[in-house]
């Protein structure tokens, strides 16, 4: 054993402290120029285009909110424009059926009044025919009258009396019977 820590101590010695902890002072600077290299060649070529790439998809992705913030904007107008149609139609609808039925009513009246008038003016010419009937009536009633008193006057007489002495002696029979 004494002669492996004698080698240790001896190696030790002679290349330092890196040496002891069994790390190759050649092979580590190779391996810093190698990993400065690799970090150069990235900050080049390889993060710029990472970060230009994540920054694209961050407008992108702001841009898509602005959007669709004012389409919500935009929604919630053309929801309360809508509304306010639907509000306007609503009222003109109730307008027109409330016009609709006054005019209706009112044309009931009229064809109601219309239709009393032409009853009334059916039933006065209805009156006016009766009343020229029931004259006509009366003028033949009372012709037929006067002639069957001259026919029971001649029947009496037994001579027929000439027409105007026939007509006189009539009338006055009829004014001494009212």
């Amino acid at each position: 054993m004494q002669v492996i820590a004698q080698f240790a101590s001896t190696e030790a010695a002679s290349t330092g402290p890196i040496a002891a902890l069994g790390i190759d002072g050649t092979l580590l600077l190779f391996q810093l120029i190698a990993f400065g290299l690799l970090v150069f060649a990235l900050n080049k070529w390889v993060f710029p285009v990472f970060i230009s790439t994540i920054d694209k998809r961050q407008a992108m992705i702001e841009e898509s909110t602005r959007a669709a913030v004012d389409a919500e904007k935009n929604a919630a107008k053309t929801q309360q424009e809508i509304d306010k149609l639907l509000s306007k139609a609503r009222s003109d609808a109730r307008e027109i059926v409330a016009t609709a039925k006054d005019e209706s009513a009112g044309m009931i009246v009229e064809a109601e009044t219309k239709s009393k008038q032409q009853a009334e003016r059916i039933l006065a010419n209805a009156q006016e025919s009766i009343a020229k009937e029931v004259l006509a009536a009366k003028k033949e009633l009372h012709n037929e009258t006067i002639e069957l008193v001259a026919q029971a006057t001649e029947k009496v007489v037994g001579n027929a009396l000439n027409g105007s002495i026939d007509n006189k002696v009539i009338a006055s029979a009829l004014k001494d019977a009212k």
